[in-house]
């Protein structure tokens, strides 16, 4: 099961909306960002997919649930954030809970001023980041 199947799943095993407005993720993969933080661990690449999946939600491009109600993205990208950096926590690596907020947060500044590739970049970083703890824990 990939790491963005395992997500929907998740997603879907709750009840209410966000479990009805789960959708099966693409074919071709997608969760290249959570496979580079993973560092061994597979419990890294779910949680980081879980927040840029919550990003994503937040300006427009999910992968994981049907479109069409601004509302419910909001909402469950907040949820796939706290999903993310609870279970981030809960692995008790809170230098990397600093680094995915800070990740969340300058993706936050870089959709409010239309600099796609500032948001792109804080993933890149911060992924980098989060695989160098993983890999040293």
């Amino acid at each position: 099961m990939s790491t963005l199947d395992e997500l929907a799943a998740q997603l879907r095993s709750g009840d209410g909306l966000l479990a009805a407005a789960t959708v099966d993720p693409p074919p071709a993969g997608g969760a290249e960002l959570g496979d580079a933080a993973a560092a061994g661990d597979p419990a890294y690449a779910l949680l980081v997919e879980a927040i840029r999946e919550g990003e994503l939600q937040h300006y427009g491009g999910g992968r994981l649930l049907r479109g069409g109600d601004p509302d419910l993205a909001l909402l469950a990208g907040d949820h796939l954030y706290a999903l993310g950096l609870d279970r981030l926590a809960e692995l008790g690596d809170l230098e990397s809970v600093a680094v995915l907020a800070g990740v969340i947060a300058r993706c936050a500044r870089a959709h409010a001023e239309c600099q796609a590739a500032d948001a792109a970049e804080a993933w890149r970083r911060g992924v980098a980041a989060v695989a160098a703890r993983g890999a040293a824990l």
